[in-house]
């Protein structure tokens, strides 16, 4: 194998791992009920100031119930809220149900 070969497949070995992660990270959502400032700001439009306004938002008024409440906070309305809610959460509810004995 010559030099400019093995260059190629490292090259191309790093292009598929850094895609893959890249496809995780994208993949996992942000629940807006314990996400802090810093995961806020990686959802796509959301700067430091809007990523804070959420933070103040849940400690005021409690968990978000639903990810619809998040257009509750000023900012947020619909055009915002489409672009986001395939990547938040609010987390699963809790059963209703006892333990299971």
């Amino acid at each position: 194998m010559t030099q400019r070969n093995a260059v190629a497949a490292v090259a191309m070995v790093l292009l598929l791992y850094s895609s893959a992660w890249a496809l995780a990270v994208k993949s996992e959502k942000v629940n807006l009920n314990v996400a802090s400032a810093r995961q806020l700001e990686g959802l796509p439009g959301i700067g430091p100031a809007l990523a804070q306004r959420i933070i103040d938002h849940r400690k005021k008024n409690g968990s978000f119930k639903r990810i619809e409440d998040l257009m509750n906070v000023r900012g947020i309305g619909e055009k915002k809220f489409v672009q986001l809610e395939d990547r938040i959460t609010v987390g699963e509810p809790a059963s209703k149900k006892g333990p299971k004995q």
